[in-house]
């Protein structure tokens, strides 16, 4: 009998997963777009619908769903103050998974995932920030 084998375990433990997909869905909501394998990309999309549809209900019960599958609160409150409010209208399909070549080292199947409708100026804000941040730091000293 083929029981339990409805999805992929790339070799990790059931927590290592879920610590996995919780991470890709965290930077995928922070940077609206990622670059990963392709099977982790197939696999993650199910896990960011559902959280994207939680953002759509908004209510307080689904904002606690999210922070408990999520790391981070940034990442909570951008889905819910800002994805939520982008998709409330849309019925589903928020995440696209593209193809995008192979990798170098070992020729692992890649592939770029993103947000329909993506803002294009998310991607690295948070990077740049912290260095604007840095800089003017240095210049105080």
């Amino acid at each position: 009998m083929r029981h339990g084998s409805g999805y992929r375990r790339f070799n990790r433990t059931h927590e290592h997963r879920k610590a996995m997909f919780a991470n890709l869905a965290g930077a995928l909501i922070e940077h609206e777009q990622i670059r990963t394998t392709l099977p982790k990309a197939k696999d993650l999309r199910p896990v960011v619908e559902k959280l994207i549809t939680l953002a759509k209900r908004g209510d307080l019960h689904a904002r606690r769903l999210a922070a408990a599958q999520l790391k981070q609160d940034a990442q909570v409150s951008k889905l819910f103050d800002v994805l939520g409010p982008r998709y409330k209208t849309r019925a589903g399909g928020c995440v696209r998974v593209l193809k995008a070549g192979f990798r170098y080292g070992d020729m692992a199947p890649m592939a770029i995932v993103e947000l329909v409708d993506r803002d294009p100026a998310a991607k690295g804000a948070g990077d740049r920030a912290r260095l604007e941040a840095e800089a003017e730091a240095a210049e105080a000293v």
